[in-house]
């Protein structure tokens, strides 16, 4: 059975569990087959932290060296000082044999060759010959693969200390000029290994002539994931983070209320992206989908448990709310004109606004003269809701969240009514709600104070106790 596994930067930080637990497992060392310890595919991160170091933070918007190269700032000391951190990062590692000096050789090699990029770039940018957008995805692509690199490098050699075959395949193209495509490059990556005599390790960022980053931004190492699964035609694909994929977060329910989901379908797998509450990024869920790969969420840090199967056709027995999840950052906007009734095409009309202002909505819920939109709260958003109040007769736009209740198998009566009551019983007020025709989620639109009880209360009646 050939898997290829998805290893997250939270989990790679920690890799003496990944070792363990994962790569090594219950196999004994010295007498283990090939047949238990070969025929996987191991897909990294960057460390915790090392891509908001080169990008600029995911979730606080932070700068980093991409945003100093774009304000012509002192990036190539920020190089230097990004050095210094990875060769920290390789300390933490010397305890389960990794070669520092090759490891700090192969760091300050990338560093260097990323100088020069850069240095080329800034010259051809400052020459005012050519478009600075295209060199600055270039530059951020480039300084993307630095992470993955490091840490698959890092994994390798560790690996192989520990008397285990194991090859790096590096898909970053840091030293060749080659004009492939993501494809083709995986494509000739992987040609004429023999998997079963050797554990590979393949960077999370792969360089094409499309640009990775340009086409999936951060979620490019899932990509990557995605198209070496297929590109071998791997029996499951697993994904190993340092939780389970289970009924709501522990941190907001609390961890003996966070009930692992066990088996779900792709569909709810939209659903959860949909909210950003992402299994897997859907552009890299959709191959493995049609290819008819399934795919496992597996908790790092409790290798024994089969964790949960995403599969195409998979519908629970009984019916059951596998997934409470939501998101406290979005803006519920309304348009409202009491000559709405009966106008075909006013709906269109909006969605033109949206469409051009690249804002597409989570949720959509309509009445005779008013259409209730939920979008993501961020920057983008406003010139969007400048757009629809110079345009339209009324629009109202509120602080909002949305809850979702989601499962395989919940289209049978009583659910909506459970979900509702939960929510009354708790003082909480529905403000919008929405649910299609394939009744795969039910979402509910509340003020944000009430986002955390909500969660709680939805948990606790439909998945806690509503599913026993």
């Amino acid at each position: 059975m050939l898997t290829v596994e998805k290893i997250g930067g939270t989990s790679m930080s920690q890799f003496k569990d990944v070792l363990n637990n994962i790569i090594i497992g219950k196999r004994k060392l010295g007498s283990f087959s090939a047949e238990e310890m070969y025929n996987r595919i191991f897909v990294v991160s960057a460390y915790n932290n090392v891509t908001n170091w080169l990008l600029e933070h995911k979730k606080t918007g932070e700068p980093g060296i991409y945003v100093k190269f774009v304000n012509d700032e002192d990036y190539a000391g920020a190089l230097d000082d990004l050095a210094q951190k990875l060769i920290k990062i390789n300390r933490t590692f010397e305890e389960i044999k990794l070669d520092q000096r090759l490891a700090d050789e192969f760091v300050y090699d990338r560093i260097a060759k990323a100088k020069n990029y850069l240095l080329s770039m800034h010259s051809v940018v400052a020459s005012g010959y050519v478009n600075k957008k295209d060199l600055y995805l270039a530059a951020r692509e480039i300084l993307s693969s630095i992470g993955e690199a490091h840490s698959a490098f890092n994994s390798v050699n560790i690996i192989q200390n520990h008397g285990i075959n194991a090859t790096f395949v590096d898909l970053c193209g840091f030293d060749d000029s080659e004009s492939l495509t993501i494809d083709q490059r995986i494509q000739k990556a992987f040609k004429g290994i023999d998997f079963s005599e050797t554990l590979c390790v393949a960077t999370g960022y792969t360089k094409g002539t499309e640009g990775i980053m340009r086409a999936f931004d951060r979620g490019y190492s899932e990509v990557t994931f995605s198209k070496i699964a297929v590109e071998v035609k791997a029996d499951e694909a697993v994904i190993h983070k340092e939780f389970h994929l289970s009924s709501a977060d522990p941190k907001l329910v609390g961890a003996d209320k966070s009930i692992p989901v066990g088996r779900t379908n792709f569909m709810v797998a939209d659903q959860l992206a949909d909210v950003g509450m992402e299994a897997i990024h859907p552009k890299a869920s959709k191959p493995l989908e049609l290819a008819g790969i399934n795919i496992r969420i597996k908790n790092t840090f409790e290798p024994e448990h089969p964790g949960t199967l995403i599969s195409k056709d998979y519908v629970a027995e009984k019916s059951r709310i596998e997934i409470v999840s939501g998101t406290e950052k979005v803006l519920a906007v309304e348009v409202h004109d009491p000559m709405m009734v009966g106008e075909v095409g006013y709906d269109l009309r909006v969605m033109q606004v949206f469409a051009k202002h690249g804002v597409s909505y989570i949720l959509k819920s309509t009445n005779a003269n008013s259409i209730t939109m939920v979008i993501w709260d961020k920057a983008n958003a406003e010139s969007l809701l400048q757009e629809l109040k110079d345009t339209f007769y009324q629009v109202t736009v509120k602080k909002v969240a949305i809850v979702c209740c989601m499962g395989t198998n919940i289209a049978h009566p009583g659910f909506l009514y459970k979900a509702s009551k939960a929510l009354c019983d708790n003082h909480i007020n529905i403000e919008c709600f929405a649910q299609s025709l394939r009744q795969v989620n039910m979402q509910f639109v509340i003020e944000r104070k009430d986002y955390v009880a909500a969660i709680v209360s939805l948990n606790d009646a439909l998945c806690v106790n509503g599913n026993e």
